[in-house]
């Protein structure tokens, strides 16, 4: 027996595998989807951040010039420049250099001589000479020169009084590690401000700076592995111009510690789907059993009819959550098996009928022949005794009536029943039959209700006149046992319905008529009622219990239906139902 084999099994796994590559599918779509767009915001802040450094650099210095530029056009400061004397120049230096706020305020006389150095940033007339030359060299006077660990970026104005130079305005700031700091806190990226390939200042520690300093110069955009985590930059040109030994500023932010949520993105949707898992097998497994269950327990009663026989086994009931469509199974089988009973209970009746047929035409026989005997005896001992022998002789008269009756009534029961078919009126059959049981005064009345002048019909008239007064002789018998109902007038009611009166249309042959017999009798309880039509059945010390069985018999061979309903202490409504043109049943003649 494979995994498989098993409808449980099957649902089971089918559910669980779909669940599965349902919750793998989605976990992966969310993990790459999560992934794609932490990735697209980390270069989409590192480009802000990029853009953001070079606003600010470019800004701040644009306002340096401006006024760098105002100061430098200042008479004061020209004429001062023009003595050549530093005790001069360096007071005034000193009151223009907060008001610039600038690192570096060097002012040179005509010949590149120092004539004050009052900026925060002191520089040796070596890095001065240094940087006057290289800002000199560029047409817009601006450069960046590294000096003491940081960089400094200058300008060098020059001071004209009249016609000619009277010296030179040196001013800068430096770019150093509170810069990037500065900066760092707007940008909320990692800062390194590099000069070809020297890192003058950085925001990162010391060693993975070092590590940045190692690695060979990156390209306009980079990844780094920098100590345990994986860093990604972008280079972004301090110069106006941006050339190649122009200085630039590395923005890093730390992919590592921005992606790092999505390890426990994926720990999470690891679990939830692991859970999702579980409870899909659980309500799977649940689904499948209300399937399975119902299906198990049919197979297993099953194996026990087999093995036993019997039929009446119950099925066990249905679960309130068993599948619909197992339910119908279950209800089915049952039906199917209590028709099977039923039809297996029915043959053996059938079969013992058969027999009792047989033997019951031979005693009938074997007693017919003694009572003819009896009944001419009886006769002749009329004749020639006494009246008290004549009284016992007629009592003797009287049973061999109702035996022969018995008998003859065993013989109509077991052998087929032959039919004569000829048209005739049911109305006329209904009061006949209704005449028949009303023979002395002491019978209830018998009302006949029939709305059609004439009802014509082909059947047997003589056996559905029997019939009949079967069925009436019967609600006599009920009637007379409830006091007080025999004097009604009502109390046994005969009624001719035609089933097909509201059709518009009528298929010839096809119109049917009903009887129906009521009476207000003390009615028939709910236990014998079943048993009304079975042979040899009878409520009554005297019956045969063969009378209803017989009109059963005769009533199905005119092809009609014969039914009761009753309620006890309330009375019994017998129907008769048959076709206009009585056809023989197979199994009659």
């Amino acid at each position: 027996m494979s995994l498989l084999s098993s409808l449980t099994n099957r649902i089971f796994v089918a559910s669980a595998s779909l669940v599965a590559v349902s919750i793998g599918l989605a976990a992966y779509r969310v993990n790459e989807s999560v992934t794609a767009q932490a990735e697209s915001d980390l270069q989409g802040g590192l480009a802000d951040a990029a853009a953001l450094v070079d606003d600010l650099s470019r800004r701040q210095f644009a306002d340096f010039v401006n006024v760098a530029s105002l100061i430098a056009d200042l008479p004061r400061l020209k004429g001062a420049a023009a003595t050549d004397d530093p005790p001069t120049v360096a007071p005034i230096a000193r009151e223009f250099q907060p008001k610039i706020g600038s690192d570096v305020f060097v002012v040179l006389s005509s010949a590149d001589r120092v004539l004050a150095n009052a900026g925060r940033v002191r520089l040796d007339d070596a890095a001065i000479a240094a940087m006057v030359a290289a800002c000199r060299r560029r047409p817009d006077g601006i450069a960046f020169q590294p000096y003491a660990g940081s960089l400094i970026h200058a300008i060098a104005l020059p001071l004209e009084a009249g016609a000619s130079s009277s010296g030179t305005l040196l001013a800068g700031f430096t770019l150093d590690r509170e810069f990037a700091d500065r900066i760092k806190v707007v940008t909320k990226s990692d800062i390194a401000l590099a000069a070809g390939s020297t890192i003058l200042a950085s925001t990162l520690d010391e060693r993975r700076t070092a590590e940045l300093a190692a690695l060979p110069a990156p390209a306009a955009a980079f990844v780094r592995q920098l100590g345990d985590e994986i860093y990604v930059g972008r280079v972004q040109p301090l110069g106006a111009e941006g050339g190649p030994e122009d200085p630039v500023a590395f923005v890093l932010r730390s992919r590592t510690e921005r992606l790092r949520f999505l390890a426990a993105l994926r720990w999470q949707l690891a679990i939830a789907g692991f859970a999702a898992l579980l409870l899909a097998t659980l309500v799977g497994y649940a689904i499948a059993r209300t399937v399975t269950r119902p299906v198990r327990a049919i197979t297993a009663t099953m194996r026990d009819m087999a093995a036993t026989g019997d039929l009446a086994r119950e099925v066990p009931g249905a679960g309130r959550w068993d599948d619909e469509d197992a339910q119908v199974l279950a209800s089915t089988f049952r039906q199917l098996t209590t028709a099977l009973d039923r039809f297996r209970r029915e043959a053996a009746q059938r079969e013992r009928l058969s027999a009792l047929g047989r033997w019951s035409t031979v005693v009938a026989h074997e007693i017919r022949n003694p009572l003819m005997i009896i009944k001419s005896a009886t006769r002749t001992l009329r004749k020639r005794i006494g009246p008290e022998a004549v009284e016992l002789a007629a009592s003797i008269d009287e049973e061999v009536h109702r035996l022969n009756g018995v008998v003859a009534d065993v013989l109509d029961f077991a052998r087929p029943i032959r039919f004569d078919l000829a048209p005739a009126d049911l109305g006329e059959i209904c009061r006949n039959a209704a005449q028949a049981v009303q023979a002395s005064a002491d019978d209830a009345p018998v009302l006949v209700q029939c709305p059609f002048p004439r009802v014509p019909i082909v059947t047997d008239a003589e056996r559905l006149r029997s019939v009949l007064v079967n069925v009436l002789t019967n609600a006599q018998h009920a009637v007379k046992a409830r006091p007080g109902e025999r004097a009604n007038a009502t109390a046994i009611r005969l009624l001719i319905e035609n089933e097909n009166e509201n059709e518009k249309e009528k298929r010839p042959g096809a119109n049917r008529w009903s009887i129906a017999v009521v009476d207000h009798g003390i009615g028939i309880s709910d236990t014998d009622l079943p048993r009304l039509f079975e042979p040899f059945f009878t409520t009554r010390r005297t019956g045969s219990g063969l009378g209803l069985a017989l009109a059963r018999n005769i009533i199905e061979g005119l092809g009609g239906t014969i039914t009761a309903e009753s309620r006890l202490g309330a009375g019994t409504t017998v129907r008769i139902d048959l076709p206009e043109q009585a056809v023989r049943a197979e199994g009659h003649t």
